[in-house]
């Protein structure tokens, strides 16, 4: 079994005032992709870095399958990791790379040249196996470095945002690489990077985390349709969620969402919404819409537009970014490359009122979806 469990753990450095992980409580099951997410500082690369044994945990319990490890060192954990800058050796070939891992673990040489011709076929390195790391392109060394770690057959492995070095078309296609990598092997990964979009597109579950914190554990989907709060609304999708302050309207028995109150638009508020959003009425919100959750212009009513004033419009070939103002909310509307979108002026956006978002301001915590 390779899951990973952290109960209670705590990373403190010596000298520093509060923890970088305060309180980390999180299991990760045998075999799954998961991928820890969140801004520079926020404890995930100190998180992976405690499950490699490169960190000590201060306090708590981590587990890799059924064993406490806190005390065990790197090399027999069962766990091989890719780093950032992949890490080869430049006096080395890439069969030498591949193999050191064996060579330490003093596997006879017949094993040791099946395991890494193996690999090599399996990542298509089979023709670069004498050259050295500097004849490499970029995407051929992560190669290399993932071809070292798969070699020793690990239970866990542990990635650190190992595309970040990449130009944007080859972390495309090493996000694919990747990806059918971990289903051939068979085994845990945890792979840890800043950008959400390696995350949706990868993982089983995503982590996300500010300061040490654990925001919200769960699908791509799930995150995406129903984040916990503010913080992983804004962070989970590209362009980020809009996010507009808005009142809670009562008239009889339909609420509505009043912006810029009412200058800007109402919108009404599906009946599904309103059970959680009744004791709101009178109140300030933050209304969450997401630029593709926005219809286009020819689907215009009174009860499902709001005004806003036209900044910017990008096109991006198939479609716009189109960048407006609300008073002094900006947001920024996805609509295709064939609307008849001003680049100037005054517009009025009919958004998808099923989508809506709807936050508390006080404790920024999701009130609905």
């Amino acid at each position: 079994m390779a899951s990973i469990t952290f109960r209670h753990v705590q990373k403190t450095y010596e000298g520093a005032k509060a923890p970088v992980v305060p309180d980390l409580n999180l299991e990760i099951k045998d075999k799954e992709f998961v991928i820890l997410v969140g801004p520079s500082g926020c404890g995930k690369s100190t998180t992976l870095r405690m499950i490699a044994g490169l960190e000590s945990v201060t306090s708590g319990d981590l587990l890799i399958g059924d064993r406490k490890v806190n005390s065990i060192p790197p090399k027999d954990r069962d766990i091989a990791m890719v780093f950032q800058n992949y890490a080869l050796y430049p006096h080395m070939t890439v069969y030498q790379n591949i193999a050191f891992g064996l060579s330490l673990r003093k596997v006879s040489r017949e094993e040791t040249d099946r395991r890494v011709r193996e690999v090599a076929k399996m990542l298509g390195l089979e023709e670069l196996l004498q050259r050295k790391p500097k004849a490499l392109s970029g995407g051929q060394r992560q190669r290399v470095a993932l071809g070292r770690a798969m070699v020793r057959h690990p239970a866990v492995f542990l990635l650190d945002e190992p595309l970040s070095n990449l130009d944007a078309k080859l972390r495309t296609s090493m996000r694919s690489e990747i990806s059918r990598l971990h289903k051939q092997l068979d085994t845990t990964f945890v792979y840890v990077t800043h950008d959400q979009t390696e995350a949706m597109t990868m993982a089983d579950r995503i982590v996300v985390m500010k300061a040490g914190v654990i925001q919200q554990v769960d699908t791509p989907q799930a995150l995406y349709d129903r984040p916990d709060n503010l913080f992983v609304a804004g962070f989970i999708g590209s362009p980020q969620m809009n996010f507009i302050p808005a009142e809670i309207l009562k008239e009889g028995e339909k609420l509505y969402a009043l912006v810029e109150g009412g200058s800007a638009g109402k919108l009404l508020i599906p009946e599904e919404k309103c059970g959680a959003l009744m004791p709101y009425a009178g109140k300030p919100v933050i209304l969450g819409i997401r630029p593709e959750s926005f219809l286009s212009l020819d689907r215009l009513t009174e009860d499902n537009s709001l005004k806003a004033d036209v900044d910017l419009r990008e096109l991006l070939g198939a479609e716009y970014n189109v960048y407006l103002k609300i008073g002094d909310t900006g947001l920024v509307m996805r609509m295709p490359a064939g609307e008849q979108i001003p680049e100037k002026g005054t517009l009025r956006i009919p958004a998808d009122t099923g989508k809506m978002h709807f936050f508390d301001p006080a404790t920024e915590r999701a009130i609905c979806h």
